[in-house]
């Protein structure tokens, strides 16, 4: 704060010299003057990126691959390892010396997987370790508590993984960028897929993680199942990080259900749906059909948590380490040169956002936030992992192809435990942001 009141009179005392008026609106004063008041622009040689992410609670094994993909990104942009997919990146902005000639830093926190301990260190690693981005989060109630501190401290986010369509919805933020796809994508791309392998005749059961995503996931898989002729049996709430969820699925077995939708990510998705298959669900006939159950959002982390659960049970991802392209090639090669281990779509994510802050504020010539978010909004882009990609203006949503996957049967290895059945063009899942309200604010936010 004090570097703030030090600039803000050093801005005033020039202005008064060369005649500029002091009336004037501080975001539209340009050049050095309005990037003094900007939020922890770097005076010497370093320029500091905060990673928050989830180091305790049910998404802890997110988190740590997620730090692993921050930390070769910073290596990338220093210009040390092999590059990776900067090496693809169809943007040619970044050099490996940095960003703007600094050398690129980096503060660590832990969410716990909760939205006040994710804003406490958020605001600690911008107030007291000089961060001037935040990135990180594998939960969506995290991510939409962060993106909001960051707006009021004029700080830009660059979440992780968050797929509610709140983040990019009723609650985006104009310092808010995501590269993740969302729910009403999963809903979109997946409903065609169960009616072409279930039929358009299903009873079906939701159990949902109780916050923004599973609420949102819920929906967006009951809009794409309804239109198909799906009826919902029963929709139920459950707590994150629950473990046990014998008290959950026992109902569903009495229910008249056929189908089983599992709202859950990461360790809860383990648990419940390794509890699912141990109550014998897999093998029951309810209405004269096999008994189903789908896991709408999927990871290969979770596919390692639940082993021989995941057989043959569908879902979405935003990512898979074996796509044929440039950009995942040259970074799974770099990331398992460093760690000895595929990455995880968390960790991909994690790594393009890493790099697309970093990009834009050299695209920008500049750390002043504004300039930087105008830099990134519209933005297309190509060599990252997903395809050509769109860094939508109107609410900062990334859209790009969405993979419809399913658990195979009979993997090589514990790595190669998702298939792809379907890949569903980016201009299939795109929508009207008007549907989910919202309004991103003012790009002059305030200052910290």
């Amino acid at each position: 704060m004090s570097k703030f009141l030090m600039n803000r009179r050093g801005l005033i005392k020039v202005g008064a010299a060369s005649g500029v008026a002091l009336a004037t609106p501080l975001h539209f004063v340009r050049g050095a003057y309005a990037e003094d008041m900007s939020c922890n622009m770097p005076t010497g040689d370093t320029v500091t990126f905060g990673f928050n992410v989830p180091q305790s609670g049910p998404y802890a094994d997110e988190g740590a691959d997620e730090l692993r993909a921050y930390q070769l990104a910073v290596k990338h942009l220093n210009g040390e390892g092999d590059g990776g997919a900067l090496t693809t990146f169809s943007s040619k902005a970044l050099k490996g010396n940095g960003v703007l000639g600094k050398k690129v830093a980096f503060v660590t926190g832990d969410t716990q997987t909760k939205s006040d301990a994710a804003r406490d260190s958020a605001k600690r690693m911008i107030e007291k370790e000089g961060a001037i981005m935040i990135t990180g989060g594998s939960s969506s109630g995290v991510a939409v508590a962060v993106q909001s501190l960051c707006q009021d401290m004029g700080v830009m986010f660059m979440s992780c993984l968050t797929h509610s369509n709140d983040t990019t919805g009723k609650d985006k933020k104009r310092y808010g960028f995501r590269h993740f796809f969302n729910a009403y994508m999963s809903g979109v791309a997946l409903g065609p897929v169960l009616a072409e392998y279930y039929g358009k005749d299903r009873r079906a059961y939701h159990l949902t993680a109780d916050y923004t995503w599973g609420w949102t996931q819920e929906e967006s898989i009951k809009n794409a199942t309804e239109a198909l002729g799906w009826e919902t049996v029963n929709a139920v709430r459950t707590p994150l990080g629950a473990g046990d969820f014998s008290q959950y699925l026992t109902p569903v077995l009495s229910s008249g259900a056929d189908v089983l939708i599992l709202n859950h990510y990461g360790k809860d998705m383990v648990n419940s749906l390794t509890q699912a298959v141990q109550f014998g669900m897999r093998e029951k006939q309810v209405n004269g059909k096999n008994f189903e159950i789908v896991v709408p959002l999927f990871s290969e982390l979770m596919a390692q948590g639940a082993g021989d659960a995941i057989k043959g049970i569908l879902g979405t991802a935003n990512w898979d380490w074996k796509l044929d392209n440039d950009g995942t090639k040259a970074f799974v090669q770099s990331f398992g040169k460093e760690y000895s281990t595929p990455p995880s779509q968390a960790a991909q994510t994690a790594y393009a956002q890493t790099i697309l802050y970093a990009d834009a504020c050299e695209r920008a010539g500049t750390f002043f936030a504004p300039e930087v978010i105008k830099a990134l909004e519209g933005f297309e882009f190509d060599g990252l992992g997903n395809g050509p990609t769109l860094y939508r203006d109107s609410d900062h949503q990334c859209f790009k192809d969405v993979l419809v996957v399913k658990g195979k049967d009979n993997p090589k290895d514990k790595y190669d435990l998702l298939q792809v059945e379907k890949i569903v063009s980016a201009k299939d899942v795109t929508y009207d942001p008007a549907i989910f309200g919202g309004d991103l604010g003012p790009y002059d936010a305030k200052q910290c």
